[in-house]
């Protein structure tokens, strides 16, 4: 029987929105709407997801990894508000709604962001008074370790954020636009720009999971693996993804002289790259579905399926 992917994303959703909504309530100061703006605007909320399916698929139950999951989106949307600004991508339109800085304007944008990171690891660094259940593990048992869990968290977010990660990806890829890459370096920017996070998002339900170092190991080949083909997809959905479904402009990566998976290998190569990186991703899952104890890899093989499959 297939997994239910669409049932599954549509409660991990609804749970992270909820979730999102006690985090940053609604508020008329003009930072909060800012921040609102983007956070709230919906979106796949693939990192968080990403992150409490880790949980599940270590221990079943992703409880724990939640102010992990929306501590992953405020930083991801941070770095979403910062890449539409003018002197990045200069975006328009971002979830089928203006882009922050056109909706407010270009200061409150980066003040809106600079909010977004910060409260990320706020949530972060409180998490332990969010919900009394976290103190216990996956067993009910009390967890004396769940301080340093959190400051691994902590620690590999921050390194996937910073400046030797994603905010690196994001100066190669100015850097790169109208210079010609070869595959190689195409690779190891979008491992930096977009796989940095993806694979800390996955680490980070895995850890609040109590993963064992094997288990992380293969989450680790896991989340690296489906970080590039999410790229290769995104690069496809520019060329001939539909605007309406999209909620943003295509063709803006031609348009500005960007490296893309298609302009380096056809949109042909592309396709067949994206599924040969989904099938290694889930060849690495193969462990868990030997264990008893784990709600087996259902729900990550279905996100990593979904990667290449989705239409925005």
């Amino acid at each position: 029987m297939d997994f239910d992917l669409k049932t599954y994303l549509d409660g991990k959703n609804r749970k992270i929105n909820q979730a999102l909504e006690k985090l940053l309530p609604q508020k008329s100061l003009r930072i909060v709407m800012a921040m609102r703006h983007s956070l709230m605007a919906g979106g796949k909320r693939l990192r968080p997801v990403l992150c409490l399916a880790a949980a599940d698929t270590v221990c079943g139950n992703s409880a724990n990894a939640l102010p992990a999951a929306c501590a992953i989106e405020m930083i991801h949307t941070y770095s979403l508000i910062h890449d539409d600004l003018p002197a990045m991508d200069d975006d328009n339109l971002r979830r089928g709604a203006p882009t922050c800085h056109v909706a407010f304007d270009e200061a409150s944008a980066i003040l809106a962001g600079d909010g977004l990171l910060t409260l990320a690891f706020e949530i972060l660094s409180s998490a332990e008074n969010l919900s009394p259940a976290r103190n216990l593990s996956s067993s009910g048992l009390k967890n004396p370790d769940k301080a340093i869990d959190i400051l691994k968290i902590i620690n590999r977010l921050s390194r996937a954020a910073g400046y030797e990660n994603m905010i690196e990806g994001q100066m190669q890829d100015i850097a790169s636009e109208g210079v010609l890459l070869d595959v190689d370096q195409l690779e190891k920017l979008h491992a930096l720009k977009t796989g940095a996070m993806i694979s800390a998002s996955v680490y980070a339900g895995a850890v609040m999971g109590r993963a064992s170092d094997e288990q992380i190991s293969h989450l680790e080949e896991y989340a690296y693996n489906i970080g590039l083909a999410f790229q290769v997809a995104d690069d496809i959905l520019n060329v001939e993804g539909d605007p309406e479904i999209m909620g943003k402009a295509a063709g803006t990566d031609n348009d500005r002289g960007k490296n893309t998976y298609p302009a380096l290998l056809g949109l042909k190569e592309s396709k067949a790259e994206a599924v040969k990186l989904v099938d290694r991703a889930i060849k690495s899952l193969e462990i868990f579905d030997k264990e008893p104890a784990s709600i087996k890899s259902g729900p990550l093989c279905a996100i990593a399926k979904y990667i290449i499959e989705r239409k925005l």
